[in-house]
């Protein structure tokens, strides 16, 4: 697979990984647990181990985003389990309620393979970049932080999105050391539509 597509999904397998991406969360409003997935009636693009995430909006504002950047359990598994942390275990926020349950929408992220970015200086990163389609990963030491290639809407600009992305691993905007190391990725994303979470209240 290369960086510059993920492997598309059919749009069964989508609509199959959002319909267990709602099931984890159903079941954990009414047990407090993530449900196992029935692996054996799923198709084997379902069971490749990928990396994932899942994102809650309600009326556009994010709700929770949990994920994996490398796939350590089939693809099916690893979107149960993280649209059940996007909904109670992100500390950013409250667990979702059982009232926000209908007006939560659900997006997939399903990540291509990891590749290095080598680098000699903080301007060769940046003009190695691919806005909008370039998800980055940022490691130095201890500190580590992700941006998904959807983060482009509210940073366009690759200063910026390096600078934010370093923020966000607990670094200096315009920190730069020997020891910074990057790897990128694309994403096949794809999420509920307003008649597709309708269809799911009822």
């Amino acid at each position: 697979m290369g960086r510059s597509a993920c492997n598309e999904l059919p749009a069964a397998d989508r609509q199959q990984l959002l319909k267990i991406a709602r099931e984890a969360i159903t079941s954990g409003m009414q047990s407090g647990r993530a449900p196992g997935v029935e692996l054996t009636k799923l198709p084997p693009s379902l069971l490749t181990h990928r990396g994932a995430f899942v994102t809650l909006t309600i009326e556009q504002r994010l709700r929770g985003c949990v994920g994996s950047l490398v796939g350590h359990r089939p693809l099916a598994q690893s979107v149960s389990d993280a649209a059940h942390s996007a909904a109670f275990r992100d500390h950013r926020f409250a667990p979702l309620d059982r009232y926000e349950l209908e007006s939560t929408r659900i997006e997939i992220s399903v990540l291509s393979p990891m590749e290095p970015v080598h680098v000699t200086d903080r301007d060769h990163l940046l003009k190695q970049l691919v806005p909008g389609v370039d998800g980055l990963v940022l490691r130095d030491g201890s500190r580590s932080a992700t941006f998904l290639p959807k983060v482009w809407e509210q940073l366009p600009s690759p200063e910026e999105f390096l600078a934010q992305l370093l923020r966000k691993a607990g670094l200096p905007e315009k920190h730069w050391s020997k020891t910074l190391y990057f790897e990128r990725y694309v994403t096949t994303c794809f999420g509920e539509t307003s008649t597709s979470v309708a269809g799911q209240r009822h």
